[in-house]
């Protein structure tokens, strides 16, 4: 028997597909257990390297925030994605950093897919909540602090990995 909350994020997730019903049959029967769901409607992702991207929820875990929004894990690709409300107008600027907003794909397993190479680390919730940008644009900030200091043996220092640019900064592009 699904549990409520699962049957919510499934019917979520699914309502971002062209084609909804066909979505959530792949989910249960499809050999991939993945689908293509369009990115700009529902939600925008940020794809970032899976090193960056585990330090960066384990420091939104740590926010006093509620629970982050959904979080993907690709460890083929070796690659974590933070989906964030949409945003047509954001521009995030850091080395090897994807945004995947209106126009672009995203393979998605099933909300409630925990196991495999493509998989969720945060799952949806069903509501709709979502990553908060500000909150991750910190947390990855002090991910990048963290890996510069493990890898230089020194104390933890700003690097500037990531940015998303607000009001009064450059964008690049």
């Amino acid at each position: 028997m699904r549990s409520a909350p699962h049957q919510q994020a499934v019917e979520w997730l699914a309502a971002a597909a062209v084609d909804p019903r066909a979505c959530k049959r792949e989910w249960e029967h499809g050999a991939s257990g993945a689908v293509l769901l369009p990115a700009g409607r529902f939600w925008d992702v940020l794809s970032v390297p899976e090193e960056i991207g585990l330090f960066a929820l384990d420091a939104l875990l740590r926010l006093p925030l509620p629970m982050p929004g959904p979080t993907l894990a690709d460890f083929g690709a070796h690659r974590v994605g933070f989906f964030l409300p949409p945003d047509p107008e954001s521009y995030w600027v850091g080395q090897d950093i994807r945004y995947s907003g209106k126009g672009s794909w995203i393979a998605v397993p099933s909300p409630r897919r925990t196991t495999g190479t493509l998989r969720w680390l945060v799952p949806p919730d069903g509501q709709g909540a979502l990553h908060l940008p500000t909150a991750l644009e910190v947390a990855l900030h002090q991910a990048a602090e963290m890996l510069s200091a493990l890898v230089n043996g020194e104390r933890a220092r700003p690097v500037g990995n990531a940015a998303r640019p607000g009001p009064g900064r450059d964008r690049l592009g």
